[in-house]
């Protein structure tokens, strides 16, 4: 009797932080204030709205030892934001002066906005005591790190003044920046900041610490005293001039090209956005990093392309996000040549239609055309995508998508089942009011030529998240034939099980702040072979997270897979394992992550066990310097050492990359970052000098040099100068 009255005592308690929403006030005004940090304007005469912070790490039982004091204003056209922060002392932690900074390990205040109350999308600004601004779009009710893109832009203005035992923030954001419906009267709202000096997170509501600081089950009310009018959002127009000098040594080619295009943006209403490109060019987007593949999948690396970002999660949120994605926008603007290689594919235009319909509903249209290319027996493609988004209950939502690849006309090379390819899709995510209850559950099936069965791809997935325990239980099935031209499909003809269980401990003192007990049991069987087993997993995991933020990891993990191809685990083109046989090995991997609060702080894990029929073993560090705020340097140290029996091939892979960050100032930037990979054949150096000479308004410098790291014979180079202007009208 006992346990169940603390039970109840808990769950009551739990399911009170949720009811008690706070509320703030936001006052209308007619004479705005002066962006320079300092509130002394009249209009800031006024009680603070958002007050009495409550601490989340590291204890969610306490208000905060340090808080802070938000107050609004709102005009016609912009929101006022001013933001009193209270510190013990003036030693803050930034890691550069660039935009878009890190949030964890440096000092923040951060704002949530969900214009349209509906707990699943919002917009994110932040800033640090130096007055470095960050902004973002929070999407899929904020349940894990995947839910904050940075990527988005827009502008906006802010700055900062540090004083004695506080420093205050004030912002001037345009009310065009957000999507909301007209006449509301109310958002939903919360405030988050990170304290490095007395180490401590606190938010404006209380959030337990198992679920997300971002979380949008979460959030408090904004009321504004007189109902928001109609957003008079400007056109904005961001054309580019690009040229530079290009040559590729293995085909002994150079190239000097000029181009020119742009992007328009443009509001219908105040919920809706209309954008437009032509002709795009995506040379300022920072190189990607390289990874260690000794899978037998290929990898999705994430979309960095401007165009792409603003409502993506309403495209690209569809499916099973490791195994089965119908829209993967990174497939536009690639494709294969004849030797198999991948290669850019030209963009001629594409439009894209995204937001709200209603306050429930949500609907996204894109549609892009690209160049053909016969040499490379590439057609010019049409490239269409629908989703419609209706929300259901308090957080869920059920979702709608249409893809098409489709060529825009008859070419000799072109095999008829390559003509074009469709998926239809249904999709429901669950989220309950509190976040204790989340899942995805789709059904999608793919249209090819000749291909009439097995085009079934569907899922399940149910996590209960609770103070002390994570369940989630869920499975697929990708058929044979389920095809996605412009998704990513790691493999199919498979049917997976993947539970997933989570023991969580809170210690009340002692230098540890939380132990979490994992088990993951995966199984995958093959359908069409008699539902035969092609691998199983049995993952077992100890974390310990110490209150000066520091964390410590203990894995053990079991494998067995079935080899139903030949396959060399090594990557390297030696002697492959033979197909129709099987192996089951044991690894064991420690990891530590120190404390990013430091000027140097690092993290290292070491595995070492079986690899197929032969060992491995395996290192990886990150290393980060600050010395702030103006220089940051990283690296990345990869090593694995496979030892196969002959006649199969032995390996030392070596992946490096040390990355150099310089911020000048808050307007020029010049960011290194060489890579080398000898499982890649690759050494890269990718050098960006960015001068933002006006707000979103860009000089990039771009130098990359590639080379063969057997040999060291250079590769490809180019040099590029691109020049971007963002002009409202």
């Amino acid at each position: 009797m006992k346990f169940l009255f603390q039970v109840v005592l808990l769950i009551f308690f739990f399911s009170n932080v949720v009811a008690q929403k706070k509320e703030c006030m936001v006052k209308h005004i007619n004479t705005s204030p002066e962006i320079d940090g300092i509130l002394d304007d009249d209009v800031w005469q006024l009680e603070s709205s958002a007050t009495d912070f409550w601490q989340y790490f590291p204890s969610d039982s306490t208000m905060a030892k340090q808080q802070t004091a938000i107050k609004f204003l709102v005009d016609d056209k912009n929101m006022y934001v001013g933001i009193t922060v209270y510190v013990s002392g003036d030693k803050y932690i930034t890691p550069s002066l660039k935009r878009d900074f890190r949030t964890s390990g440096n000092d923040n205040i951060n704002l949530i906005f969900d214009t349209f109350n509906d707990g699943t999308n919002a917009f994110l600004f932040s800033m640090n005591p130096y007055g470095v601004r960050k902004e973002a779009l929070v999407s899929g009710g904020g349940t894990n790190y995947r839910s904050v893109d940075a990527s988005w832009d827009t502008k906006w203005e802010g700055e900062t003044k540090i004083y004695d035992k506080y420093y205050t923030a004030e912002w001037k954001i345009p009310l065009s920046a957000f999507k909301y419906r007209e006449g509301v009267s109310k958002w939903s709202f919360n405030c988050y900041r990170y304290d490095t000096q007395d180490n401590e997170r606190s938010s404006w509501m209380r959030i337990p610490r198992n679920q997300k600081i971002y979380s949008l089950a979460f959030l408090g009310n904004m009321v504004f005293d007189k109902p928001l009018g109609k957003s008079k959002s400007p056109i904005s127009l961001i054309p580019y001039i690009s040229t530079g000098i290009l040559r590729d040594f293995n085909e002994n080619t150079k190239d000097t090209p000029f181009s020119f295009g742009g992007d328009a943006k443009m509001t219908i209403g105040n919920s809706m956005n209309l954008d437009f490109t032509i002709n795009p060019d995506f040379s300022q987007v920072e190189v990607d990093r390289q990874v260690t593949n000794l899978t037998r999948f290929s990898i999705a690396l994430p979309e960095r392309r401007q165009f792409f970002i603003e409502n993506s999660d309403l495209f690209a949120s569809f499916g099973n996000n490791r195994e089965s994605r119908p829209f993967f926008s990174r497939k536009i603007g690639i494709a294969k040549d004849l030797n198999r290689k991948t290669i850019e594919n030209t963009i001629i235009g594409g439009l894209r239609l995204s937001g709200k319909l209603t306050d429930n509903l949500r609907l996204g249209i894109l549609n892009m055309v690209t160049e053909e290319n016969t040499s490379n027996e590439i057609a010019e493609t049409n490239n269409t995508v629908i989703a419609i988004q209706q929300k259901i209950f308090s957080r869920s939502n059920l979702s709608f998508i249409f893809v098409n690849k489709q060529a825009t006309k008859n070419y000799d090379f072109l095999d008829n089942e390559d003509t074009y390819n469709r998926v239809i899709g249904l999709d429901y995510n669950l989220a309950s009011k509190d976040n204790t209850w989340n899942g995805k559950y789709y059904f999608h099936k793919s249209f090819s030529p000749t291909v009439k069965t097995k085009d079934i791809s569907a899922g399940i997935s149910t996590e209960y998240n609770s103070r002390k325990y994570r369940v989630q239980l869920s499975g697929l099935y990708i058929g044979d034939n389920f095809r996605s031209d412009l998704g990513f499909i790691r493999r199919t003809d498979v049917f997976k099980i993947n539970p997933q269980f989570e023991r969580l401990f809170w210690p009340k003192k002692g230098i540890f702040n939380r132990h979490k007990l994992t088990i993951i049991p995966i199984a995958l069987w093959k359908p069409e072979l008699d539902f035969k087993t092609s691998d199983y997993s049995v993952i077992g995991r100890w974390e310990s997270r110490l209150t000066n933020q520091s964390r410590f990891l203990a894995t053990l993990t079991h494998r067995y897979i079935y080899l139903f191809r030949s396959f060399d685990p090594t990557r390297s083109g030696g002697v492959k394992l033979p197909k129709k046989t099987d192996y089951n090995f044991t690894s064991y991997k420690l990891e530590y992550h120190s404390d990013l609060r430091k000027k140097f702080s690092y993290n290292a894990k070491s595995s070492i066990g079986k690899f197929y029929n032969g060992n491995k073993f395996s290192f990886e560090a990150r290393l980060r310097l600050r010395l702030q705020p103006y220089f940051f340097a990283s690296a990345q140290i990869n090593y694995d050492n496979i030892s196969l029996p002959e006649p199969y091939s032995d390996a030392s892979i070596w992946l490096i990359g040390p990355k150099i960050d310089v911020t000048f100032t808050k307007k020029i930037f010049w960011t290194t970052f060489v890579q080398y990979s000898n499982q890649r054949d690759n050494f890269g150096i990718n050098t960006r000098l960015q001068w933002r000479f006006k707000p979103l308004s860009d000089l990039y410098v771009v130098y990359n040099d590639n080379y063969h790291t057997t040999n060291f014979s250079p590769r490809t180079r180019a040099l590029l100068v691109k020049f971007t202007y963002w002009l409202n009208i």
